[in-house]
């Protein structure tokens, strides 16, 4: 990475580690639960995360961005069955992500791969990739780029930070975009992806807090 993808992967990281609600230890079994295409129980996710339901319970309640059908069980927290401009499908299943950061890191951390389709958030083009746990492969446009922010103190993570981070055909795209943006700016998909790969890193080593709340 050069510096100021350095710089602002570590402006990234601090922001989600900072994030309430977000909670590295859980995200990781219950990304992995959604990617089932199955509502996921909280007897499950206890299970895949190797804690109590009554721990499991506790941190949902300081989640507030997470997605339930009517019967109580989980479908959305990044990965999510509800439809959204981020189409994420691997495997049989069709999913949907919260935003294109979301598509980038989720294949490192739950160990697939996805064919993802984004339309460019200016102008509807078409954005199409493949996410290998290695990272982005065979972007079209070749000039996709991927819009960032880094909120010092966010309240909540989709409001704050996944509803301005988009794909766009081109960095000439999000021009007017960025200008009523100026939190934000635009990189390269391949560089998004190291952004954010310091975070996956961290929930794959297991370096997340290990508290339940």
């Amino acid at each position: 990475m050069n510096t100021d993808t350095e710089e602002l992967a570590t402006r990234f990281s601090d922001t989600v580690n900072r994030a309430p609600g977000v909670k590295l230890w859980l995200l990781r079994p219950l990304l992995r639960l959604l990617a089932t295409g199955e509502p996921v129980t909280l007897d499950q996710l206890a299970a895949q995360a190797d804690r109590t339901t009554e721990e499991i319970r506790a941190a949902l309640a300081d989640m507030p961005d997470t997605e339930y059908d009517t019967a109580g069980h989980i479908i959305g927290d990044g990965l999510t069955h509800n439809p959204t401009p981020h189409r994420y499908q691997t495997d049989s299943h069709t999913l949907y992500a919260w935003c294109a950061m979301d598509t980038l890191v989720f294949p490192a951390v739950i160990g697939h791969i996805a064919q993802v389709a984004s339309p460019c958030a200016v102008t509807g083009e078409p954005v199409h990739l493949t996410v290998t746990p290695d990272g982005p492969t065979d972007v079209e446009p070749a000039t996709a780029v991927v819009s960032l922010v880094a909120p010092d103190a966010p309240t909540s993570v989709r409001a704050a930070f996944c509803n301005k981070v988009h794909f766009f055909a081109s960095a000439d795209a999000a021009t007017d975009w960025l200008t009523h943006h100026p939190d934000a700016q635009v990189v390269p998909v391949a560089d998004a992806y190291e952004i954010g790969r310091p975070i996956v890193e961290q929930m794959l080593s297991g370096n997340t807090s290990s508290g339940c709340c």
